[in-house]
């Protein structure tokens, strides 16, 4: 039996495919003797990366299923970070990991370029179907979005900006030279010096934005058919540079400016902070006396933000360099966990001591380095469990879920699957299956809405497509972009 110290000596090499084929090929296997056939090297599977992705759109589902019940769940109003806030940076941080892996085996840097063009292409499309506004489901029997009002930004387009600009930058960067050279922690650094060099440069420009431009007064009309207010237009006054609350920041007013007032996110988080509702954190009617911004739409997936948003993703693209360049287990996790370790107190400094707050909605330097930082972390601890010590079939489910992430994504996390199920209803579309499901096997029987809908999402939701992805696996069926 191999001890704790070869167990964390024996190496791994590369993963192939960044969604689906994550393997790692020993590099201290014998070479051929004279005389014998030469055969391709048996890979292994680095099974981690497709469990902490399973686990990140497992929490996507939680997010979205439990989320307004259980606030603590859902995303913070405004400054903070809830879990829901780590689901975004994890995501980003997955991608950017596997770009390095994903482009090693393509040498030709017009083929990698055009590959990389593609999917993105592929993010862009699903996204605006997705969450532009054409698909109401899974609350709503139809479909259709109004063109003056369609969404532009969401989840998968934020995925699409930052794998495009960092995949490029990989590209651009890589030199194949040294792809198959070991290295240590500091000359690794200095071997991809210009994409750390392009981070502090996007920093930069990010800083500039937020602090340096002026934020005018400006307007709204109220299109929440629900809202009292429907149709009425109100006036937000601000006059003001460097604000970082909710109504006068520059990540707003850009995207008002670029997208249009009308074509961004009419339910931010921000709807459930003290200054809007009496019932904060949780989501209820609006205070007598809550400012006009409470009604106004933001987006959280905009541009400034989304350009913060790509310094997740070189990160995650280091920790996928040193899965190439380091063949100890060892060497990699002191690299992962000390950088994971100092992203995190960096962050929370900087959030205690109120220079820089955890926020989300407007994707903050603090918030990228707690969110990283975490994700650096909870990686390592699926690494160090899985593929070291081998206990992969506890995280089978998540691993399935994993390697079908966008499937999954679509069917449940987006309510695809569950707005087909409400197609099918008794008397009144109120009356649907899935309220019938979670009223009478889940609230009933616990006697508590809160508890009950948190068991259908854990058991009826990702349970349940954790095991459809298992089979879907055992079928060798998976969607791919």
């Amino acid at each position: 039996m191999a001890s704790g110290q070869d167990l964390l000596r024996r190496p791994y090499a590369d993963e192939e495919d960044p969604a689906i084929r994550h393997r790692a090929i020993p590099d201290d296997a014998a070479p051929p003797t004279s005389g014998e056939k030469t055969r391709p090297a048996r890979s292994k599977r680095v099974a981690s990366l497709d469990v902490f992705r399973g686990l990140t759109v497992a929490l996507m589902i939680l997010v979205d299923g439990a989320g307004g019940e259980w606030p603590v769940i859902g995303h913070a109003p405004w400054n903070g970070c809830n879990l829901a806030d780590f689901v975004m940076p994890f995501f980003l941080f997955i991608v950017g990991m596997a770009i390095p892996l994903s482009l090693k085996r393509i040498p030709s840097r017009a083929r990698a370029l055009r590959r990389v063009m593609v999917r993105t292409l592929k993010l862009l499309f699903w996204g605006i179907i997705l969450q532009g506004g054409y698909s109401h489901a899974p609350d709503k029997l139809t479909y259709g979005v109004d063109m003056k009002q369609i969404r532009w930004c969401g989840i998968l387009q934020r995925i699409a900006l930052a794998y495009m600009v960092v995949a490029v930058l990989e590209i651009l960067t890589k030199d194949t030279k040294f792809e198959d050279q070991s290295t240590t922690s500091c000359s690794l650094f200095k071997l991809y010096c210009w994409q750390w060099l392009f981070g502090a440069c996007v920093l930069a420009i990010y800083f500039a934005v937020i602090y340096g431009t002026y934020v005018p007064d400006w307007e709204f009309t109220v299109h929440d058919s629900d809202s009292q207010d429907y149709g009425k237009g109100f006036k937000v006054i601000c006059g003001t540079r460097g604000s970082l609350d909710p109504p006068c920041n520059a990540v707003g007013y850009v995207d008002r400016q670029v997208l249009g007032i009308n074509h961004m996110y009419r339910g931010p988080a921000w709807k459930r902070s003290k200054a809007c509702t009496y019932g904060s954190p949780h989501a209820g009617p609006l205070r007598n006396d809550a400012p006009a911004w409470c009604q106004s739409p933001f987006e959280p997936e905009g541009i400034v933000s989304s350009i913060s948003a790509i310094l997740s993703t070189i990160i995650g693209v280091h920790f996928g360099h040193v899965l190439v360049h380091m063949k100890s287990h060892l060497n990699r996790l002191k690299q992962w966990i000390s950088i994971g370790i100092s992203l995190l107190v960096f962050g929370i400094i900087l959030h205690f001591t109120h220079a820089i707050p955890l926020n989300k909605q407007l994707y903050s330097f603090s918030y990228v380095c707690v969110t990283a930082g975490a994700a650096a972390i909870v990686f390592s601890i699926f690494y160090f469990l899985v593929d070291i010590l081998g206990l992969r079939n506890l995280f089978r489910p998540l691993e399935w879920i994993g390697m079908n992430a966008m499937l999954v994504f679509v069917m449940a996390a987006e309510g695809i699957f569950e707005g087909f199920l409400n197609g099918w209803y008794y008397e009144s579309t109120n009356n649907t299956l899935v309220y019938w499901i979670q009223k009478h096997i889940f609230i009933q029987v616990w006697h508590s809405r809160r508890v009950g809908i948190l068991l259908y999402v854990v058991f009826a939701q990702i349970l349940f497509w954790g095991l459809v992805a298992g089979i879907l696996h055992r079928l060798g069926i998976y969607w791919k972009l």
